[in-house]
């Protein structure tokens, strides 16, 4: 039975979304305030949480900054805040989705649900990663930097090194949204004279050689960046 951590200041949302949750055989436990939802998180270790932003003593960033220094637990960001900077922000401290209040409570669980599914995909595929030789694998696909080969559906794929680099990059962390900007410095370093548009043709080039896969892609987030999207 996977354990969800809900936070959120109004007791009414809480429980709303506690009800919900159990009916589908999760275990929930609730914390009000920011301090208190780290406390939860390092004495129960859920498996996922649903973070609201606006919370006392620490805020939801705060929350999530702290809880990325030591686990990469799935997690929810439960908003009223529903502007593209916003987003950004989380997005880049390492949310992994957003639901915007007002919300419909079944679509929180399935997203939920969903978002629990990758995990244990993903979970699956940094077991298979061996650190030493660089290599990460999923589904039909294999990214060695160490050799710099790239192998879709059994073939090797023609692909140029920054190429190589960026899939590598985006495929060691699934489900995170990276901005073009980070992703230039990231890959090509804070010196590289170059802009945001080789960023995107990059990654037009990828998507053209290596095809979506039913269970991961690389997608774009609009107005944020790229991530390397595992499918449940």
């Amino acid at each position: 039975m996977e354990k969800i951590l809900i936070v959120d200041d109004d007791p009414n949302i809480c429980e709303v979304v506690k009800l919900y949750l159990n009916n589908e055989g999760y275990k929930t436990t609730i914390a009000h305030d920011g301090k208190s939802a780290i406390d939860n998180f390092r004495d129960q270790k859920p498996d996922l949480i649903i973070l609201d932003i606006m919370l006392p003593i620490l805020n939801g960033y705060e929350v999530l900054k702290e809880i990325r220094k030591e686990s990469d637990i799935p997690i929810i960001m439960l908003t009223a805040k529903d502007d593209v900077i916003d987003k950004v922000v989380g997005f880049e401290i390492g949310a992994d989705d957003y639901v915007v209040k007002p919300f419909e409570p079944r679509e929180l669980v399935a997203r939920v649900k969903a978002a629990i599914r990758r995990a244990t995909l993903i979970k699956s595929s940094i077991d298979n990663k061996d650190k030493d030789e660089k290599i990460i694998s999923y589904p039909d696909l294999v990214i060695n930097l160490s050799s710099y080969l790239v192998s879709y559906y059994g073939k090797n794929i023609e692909l140029s090194p920054k190429e190589i680099e960026l899939l590598f990059f985006l495929a060691s962390h699934p489900n995170k949204v990276f901005t073009r900007e980070y992703l230039l410095e990231k890959i090509w370093d804070y010196n590289y004279p170059g802009n945001s548009r080789t960023v995107d043709e990059h990654i037009k080039r990828l998507r053209k050689k290596i095809p979506d896969h039913k269970n991961w892609a690389i997608t774009t987030v609009w107005g944020v960046g790229y991530k390397f999207e595992v499918k449940i």
